[in-house]
């Protein structure tokens, strides 16, 4: 079975997801979103780094996906499913949603992406994106991908660095840093962690890393 060919938003994903148990679609809010949040069992405790408020309730959840991902042209997300669990609910999805992976900020003006991702099948679906980002495009006949330069991610890349003061978090979070006196904003603060790989990195070896981890976990 050849693995789904997505063209969205100005992206194309076509992992060669043949013999892989995950296969990856694109979200779509009123079919994806309920069995996505009922899966978290703690909403405030997964949300509480988040910027966008309310993010624990569904509809604010679905605002947040319009905003910041549907109406940028640069950004998709997919959802996830498992197909070695079937979904009684969802025959038609082939198995169960697993969770959401994205590539957000996409530039070709400078060749990178971001992936982000909330799934339990992370080494698979990060590393079938890291490989179509840094596949050439129409590198092969049964290769083709985006020839990125540099991508940012979360899971198992290395850190560069952090942002100080990234996010100013809702009015109520508890967790963040604590504004001087007199901010002009109430909300506590936030840092992000720098993680990401390069091209020079994917052709010296972390390839070969993501492939051998991806290899383990089948």
């Amino acid at each position: 079975m050849p693995g789904p060919y997505i063209a969205v938003n100005g992206l194309n994903f076509a992992p060669e997801a043949g013999d892989l148990a995950f296969e990856a679609s694109t979200v779509i809010p009123s079919i994806h979103a309920e069995k996505y949040h009922a899966a978290i069992s703690d909403p405030a405790h997964f949300y509480r780094y988040y910027s966008f408020p309310s993010m624990e309730e569904p509809e604010s959840y679905l605002l947040f996906i319009d905003a910041f991902v549907r109406q940028n042209p640069y950004s998709v997300l997919f959802a996830i499913i498992d197909r070695t669990s079937p979904d009684p609910d969802h025959p038609e999805w082939g198995g169960k949603l697993a969770g959401t992976i994205a590539l957000l900020n996409y530039s070709p003006t400078n060749l990178s992406v971001e992936i982000g991702m909330r799934t339990h099948v992370a080494t698979h679906a990060v590393g079938t994106l890291l490989k179509y980002c840094f596949t050439m495009p129409y590198a092969s006949q049964s290769e083709s991908g985006l020839g990125l330069r540099r991508t940012c991610c979360t899971h198992g890349l290395k850190r560069e660095g952090t942002l100080k003061w990234t996010w100013v978090l809702p009015v109520g979070k508890v967790l963040g840093k604590m504004p001087r006196k007199n901010d002009l904003l109430e909300g506590r603060g936030r840092d992000t962690a720098v993680l990401a790989t390069s091209w020079e990195d994917w052709k010296d070896g972390a390839r070969e890393v993501v492939t051998l981890q991806m290899v383990r976990m089948e």
